[in-house]
């Protein structure tokens, strides 16, 4: 990883750069994980539906936002159990909470997009 404070890391460079490393990550979540992949489908999926089903900017906002933030939230945990496996594959009490905690966060950002989803539907119907 690139540092920085070198001076070919300011300004536009630096924009750049960062963009490359957040796509290379991207690449990496699609590559390595599979929940990644099911919930950018599921996405993909109910994307339409998001647009359609919302009756104002504010309501698509709330339901493509919660779509990403599942997303946003895989990619932590992801993250997070890339480290926990580069320290070490022994069983380690830490490293097993680190995983579950991730776990849960991904969990809330599902359950956030079903009440997203039931709350705003329940006005369409």
């Amino acid at each position: 990883m690139a540092q920085i404070n070198k001076p070919d890391h300011k300004g536009l460079n630096h924009v750049f750069k960062a963009f490359g490393y957040s796509m290379q990550g991207l690449k990496a979540a699609w590559q390595f994980e599979e929940a990644f992949r099911l919930e950018l489908f599921a996405m993909v999926v109910m994307l339409p539906a998001a647009l359609w089903l919302g009756g104002n900017g504010i309501e698509r906002a709330l339901l493509v936002g919660s779509l990403l933030l599942v997303l946003i939230i895989e990619l932590i945990n992801s993250a997070v159990e890339a480290v926990v496996d580069r320290v070490g594959v022994e069983h380690h009490t830490l490293a097993g909470r680190a995983k579950d905690i991730g776990s849960a966060a991904v969990f809330m950002a599902l359950l956030n997009v079903a009440v997203v989803w039931a709350c705003v539907l329940w006005e369409r119907l």
